[in-house]
């Protein structure tokens, strides 16, 4: 038996087949245990089940036209070596982005990879040294002679003949997925959906496809493709509220990124079990932001949902800043964010309002391209790593952590002319959610099999002390009651793969979990607090990021008309209560979700599986809705249009007028040439530091009381509302 087949691998033919054979297994065991490929029928899964074999066979039988013994070896082992980093770089990118690498992220690796660090090694289990044990396995099989050298050139005719055959294969499986999704590539379901029905090898040729037009779209774009944004935007124009419109005119801005942050832990208490007296204790997690999202002075919305994709934070303030979506691929920051033209929040209010703009991050500024990017929404400084002390007890692969970044931040903050334009972006409720040591130990891990999981809710109290501190801060320095805060989530912390895991502390049962609760699952908060107001309140209206600037716009007394911005005003009677996700026909309104291909009744999570008449309309309605939203938003970011916007009256950005270097000289050149005319906190206290105002706390300092020994981290835990 071994010398059959000893025999059969080392004929080129056979070693060209064993390869593919052992990718093919490969593929298998990414597909139906890191993938979630969401097959709804058996027809589906014998799809996956053949589809890796023809470009697989198609790519390494490319070898067998190479005479030279030698590098026939050579070129068959480095096609499969890239084949299989390809799957395993996929693998380990699904596993937190619930998606498939493109070409866009790929040519982006360089700028998101900055400050990654160890991060990347939390994604690897022992599980994926599948991907690795057949190049031992190979190895072992050609020193013990079984695998030998095929000295013999393979007949070129029958290297065309298994080309061709390749190529009929996947003809025949492309015509099988086409009978069971028609318009399968044309219309571009999803990600998912392609490699599901095709495979992750022509998935990648597909995505490379649209990447090359997509980019040629851009050179081709004339200036009366705005005709149809600016058609766009007049129709689904919202009118503000009078009783709003202005209420905030003047005033600071001040954004804070709730980093990974999701709605379900506003109000959420987790129940830990002592191991030892067997009693039971309720955590409140976010004590402030629960405070925050039932004050008087603030506007909250419970049906708040991101709306990014791959690019993830990044896309969120693309669509915090901007009113449009990021790409459909990769990080439009990344990929468009030095090259198009913006007419963004900072640059608008800059030019309108005599704001002062800048961006406080403890990241590294190259992290999503931002120090590009930056300049060409119009922030006049951004603070990132490079002006904070930061090491390694202060710090993780993500940047500074939060108290520490809010707490330097008033060193430059105090310097810059009112009134501003502030974002701070926090870092420490990032993934992988590392439970914290020291002083800050002691917020209790939730009791599940994923660890993820259990440390997001210490993390997240770690953020909600740290957000209090800050508040703390700005009342006491008097900056608060001439402000407008703005507090949103950028994105999901607790990935659709994990969410099952997720479903009993949320008094769900695991078993019964479905793609509607994931859909809801995208809710993150959202919440504008204006001092001193008292028509705050739990606003129930559906919507999503695309919405901040226009609702933020209004607040502030500035009419968005003329704007190139997609969403509309949330407190706005007329707004749409349709919420459109990056995904197409992915949506959700106030009676049905559309989501991964299956609609569901939204108060009830019933699926719908036959719509009657008017479902089926207001379906087809709300699908065109979305898909409208979309196509106007890609239009504007892949062809550049804002640099056709017709003259509303904003000059266009120079991004070579922008440097974030020595950004604290320039802040107290400002403050000196203006003398008393100066308006900067520092300015208005007397040319004196409010540093000395900051005040904070451990955890363990603000609850002295509580038991802090590792036995109580182990303690079984659940969730409740």
């Amino acid at each position: 038996m071994l010398k059959k087949f000893s025999n059969i691998v080392s004929t080129r033919l056979g070693f060209t087949v064993f390869l593919v054979i052992l990718f093919w297994l490969k593929t298998l065991y990414a597909y139906f245990f890191k993938f979630d490929l969401d097959f709804d029928n058996s027809f589906q899964i014998l799809l996956a089940i053949i589809n890796p074999i023809s470009s697989a066979l198609l790519l390494i039988g490319l070898a067998l036209y190479v005479k030279n013994t030698k590098l026939y070896y050579i070129l068959s082992m480095g096609i499969y070596i890239a084949l299989t980093v390809l799957l395993f770089a996929n693998s380990t990118y699904f596993g937190e982005f619930t998606d498939f690498i493109t070409i866009n992220t790929m040519m982006a690796t360089g700028k998101v990879s900055a400050g990654l660090g160890e991060s990347a090694l939390n994604l690897f289990n022992l599980g994926d040294l599948i991907f690795i044990i057949d190049f031992v396995l190979i190895g072992i099989l050609m020193w013990r002679k079984i695998i030998r050298f095929d000295q013999r050139a393979f007949n070129k005719r029958a290297s065309f003949a298994i080309t061709s055959l390749s190529i009929l294969a996947f003809t025949v499986n492309l015509f099988m997925a086409e009978i069971d999704r028609p318009e399968l590539l044309s219309r571009g379901f999803s990600n998912t959906y392609v490699v599901r029905y095709l495979g992750l090898v022509p998935f990648t040729v597909y995505d490379g496809i649209n990447t090359y037009k997509t980019n040629q779209v851009r050179k081709e774009a004339k200036p009366t493709d705005v005709d149809e944004v600016k058609t766009y935007i007049t129709a689904n124009y919202a009118k503000p509220d009078p009783e709003t419109f202005g209420i905030a005119k003047g005033r600071n801005v001040i954004y804070i990124h709730l980093e990974s942050f999701q709605q379900f832990l506003i109000n959420y208490k987790l129940k830990v079990t002592d191991p030892d007296t067997k009693v039971e204790k309720d955590y409140e997690v976010t004590p402030f932001l629960n405070s925050l999202f039932s004050s008087k002075e603030t506007f909250a919305f419970d049906n708040f949902f991101h709306q990014v994709k791959a690019g993830k934070t990044s896309d969120a303030e693309t669509l915090m800043e901007n009113s449009y979506f990021g790409s459909s691929q990769g990080s439009f920051f990344v990929s468009n964010g030095g090259k198009n033209t913006f007419q963004a929040a900072p640059d608008i209010l800059g030019q309108v309002g005599g704001y002062t703009s800048a961006v406080f991050h403890g990241n590294v500024g190259s992290f999503w391209n931002r120090n590009e990017t930056y300049k060409h929404l119009g922030y006049d400084y951004f603070f990132d790593q490079t002006y904070f002390d930061v090491d390694k007890s202060n710090s993780f692969q993500y940047g500074l952590h939060d108290k520490y970044m809010f707490g330097d931040s008033i060193n430059y903050l105090e310097h810059l002319q009112q009134p501003f334009y502030t974002k701070f972006i926090t870092v420490s409720n990032h993934y992988p959610y590392v439970q914290f040591d020291g002083g800050e130990s002691g917020f209790p891990l939730a009791d599940t099999k994923d660890d993820t999981i259990n440390g997001y809710f210490a993390t997240a109290n770690y953020l909600d002390t740290s957000v209090k501190e800050f508040f703390d801060y700005l009342k006491s320095s008097g900056v608060y009651k001439n402000s407008v805060i703005v507090l949103y989530g950028d994105h999901y912390g607790i990935s659709n793969s994990r969410n099952p895991d997720l479903a009993e502390l949320l008094g769900k049962e695991k078993e019964t979990w479905s793609n509607y609760d994931n859909a809801m699952l995208q809710r993150v908060p959202y919440m504008i607090v204006v001092p001193g107001m008292d028509k705050g309140h739990v606003d129930h209206t559906y919507g999503g990021e695309i919405d901040n600037l226009p609702t933020l716009l209004h607040l502030l007394g500035i009419d968005n008309s003329k704007y190139p911005e997609l969403g509309q005003d949330l407190l706005s009677p007329d707004h749409r209560n349709l919420l459109a996700m990056r995904s197409t026909d992915n949506w959700v309104s106030p009676t049905l979700t559309s989501y991964s291909g299956r609609i569901y009744r939204t108060d009830t999570g019933e699926e719908i599986t036959n719509p009657d008449p008017a479902t089926k309309n207001e379906i087809d309605s709300n699908n065109k809705a979305s898909e409208a939203q979309l196509k106007i938003s890609d239009a504007i970011t892949t062809g550049d249009l804002i640099r056709f916007w017709p003259n509303d009256g904003l000059k266009t950005i120079d991004p070579n007028d922008y440097s974030y270097v020595k950004g604290l000289k320039k802040a107290k050149a400002i403050e000196k040439k203006l003398g008393d005319k100066s308006t900067s906190i520092y300015s208005q206290h007397g040319n004196k530091s409010t540093k000395d105002l900051w005040k904070t706390e451990t955890y363990q300092e603000l609850h002295p009381e509580l038991e802090t020994d590792k036995s109580s981290e182990a303690s079984s835990s659940s969730g409740k509302k």
